[in-house]
């Protein structure tokens, strides 16, 4: 009676036990993809912040573009101006004028402000190669895990629908530029 009541025991013990590992292992398989979903969703997220932030600056190089031109064509009509006052024989009057255009000239502050987007912007492409690479490894990282033999099994006998994340395929049309301004 005492071997079977040992050998009931030793039997539930590791029916326990085996539960106890069974819920381990669903446990860790249902946390690893959950991590690998959550890291895919944060790559994309990433994309789109700097996509945001590359239509940002390009709109701030369009407007500091326009501005620059702007004032060109101000200082190149007050230049005109003042060359007409010296053709008249009024000089003084005419580099006074020529004076007051000089004071205000703002190239270095615009040339820097032009400067300054455009390094901001090639840092944004940079950031969103990279960001684009980390996406394309998460989904790859993510793929590979649902599809891996152990994986599918449990996640298919808890009903886990995988998610159909897809690469990113960046290409760029080479087309002729086009004039912005």
């Amino acid at each position: 009676m005492k071997k079977i009541t040992i050998i009931i025991s030793a039997l539930f013990g590791l029916l326990i036990v085996g539960a106890i590992f069974s819920f381990l292992v669903v446990a860790s398989v249902n946390n690893r993809t959950v991590v690998l979903e959550e890291a895919v969703s944060t790559s994309k997220a990433n994309i789109s912040k700097e996509e945001q932030r590359r239509v940002d600056l390009f709109n701030n190089l369009v407007e500091s573009v326009k501005s620059y031109n702007q004032h060109e064509s101000e200082t190149l009509k007050a230049v005109t101006e003042a060359r007409k006052q010296a053709d008249k024989g009024d000089t003084h009057a005419a580099m006074a004028e020529l004076n007051a255009v000089v004071e205000k000239y703002p190239d270095l502050k615009a040339q820097t402000n032009y400067s300054q987007i455009n390094k901001e912007f090639s840092l944004t492409e940079n950031r969103l190669a990279n960001y684009r690479e980390a996406y394309n490894s998460s989904v790859q990282s993510y793929n590979r895990y649902v599809r891996s033999f152990f994986a599918n099994i449990v996640l298919d006998l808890k009903g886990y629908q995988p998610q159909n994340y897809k690469y990113l395929n960046y290409s760029v049309k080479n087309q002729d530029p086009r004039n912005l301004f």
